[in-house]
């Protein structure tokens, strides 16, 4: 079977605002590792990138032992409580039921792991619209997790990558798909606009017009 051209989404700044969990969740790593924690102000700078990025530019350490250890305790608490205190983006649910309604294919490509991704979708009753979830681990780049997609045959290049970050961007144009920047997430303008996506959108009811494009 041929591949089909797919809306793939990034979870994280795009579908859902994360930061109350992970900077909640990165803090009990930090602290526990005699670390200060960082202030709210700075969790939007590492929501996107793979969390061993986040570690490693927080703590300044180059011990992969060390990043694997902050990544664990990291997930302690993020598998207990900080995935649930994530908050749905106003208006994406009723866009992505809209886009599933007139049958678009839709995927989810994110740098969390993928059990964690499925519990927020399924917590805010959307799993049922994506055919696929595919989530990250460390070493592993959202390129890479795009080239895997496209290499399985799971999308075709006429797909669309749609993210609130460059690097949503950056891996759909390694891959040779199509991209969306989204403004409602932990992306600045600027950050969107010079990664250089072929749209840049407002509000998650612009998706909807995405139907006539895949």
């Amino acid at each position: 079977m041929a591949a089909t051209a797919h809306l793939v989404l990034d979870l994280d700044g795009t579908i859902s605002n994360p930061a109350l969990g992970i900077g909640r969740s990165l803090n009990y790593a930090l602290e526990y590792f005699g670390y200060p924690k960082i202030s709210d102000t700075l969790v939007s700078s590492f929501i996107g990138p793979p969390l061993d990025h986040a570690f490693r530019s927080i703590t300044g350490t180059d011990s992969t032992t060390h990043i694997t250890e902050l990544v664990a305790k990291y997930r302690e608490r993020y598998s207990q409580v900080g995935y649930s205190e994530n908050v749905l983006y106003p208006g994406m649910a009723e866009a992505i039921a809209s886009l599933a309604g007139a049958e678009v294919p839709l995927g989810i490509c994110t740098s969390k792991r993928s059990d964690f991704a499925e519990r927020i979708l399924s917590m805010f009753g959307l799993r049922q619209y994506f055919r696929f979830v595919d989530g990250g681990e460390i070493g592993v780049e959202k390129k890479h997790q795009l080239a895997g997609l496209v290499r399985a045959e799971s999308i075709s290049l006429s797909s669309f990558m749609v993210g609130d970050r460059a690097v949503d961007v950056e891996a759909a144009k390694d891959n040779g798909l199509r991209s969306i920047g989204v403004l409602w997430g932990h992306g600045t303008a600027e950050e969107i606009r010079m990664a250089g996506p072929d749209q840049v959108f407002n509000s998650p009811h612009q998706l909807v017009g995405l139907r006539h494009a895949v």
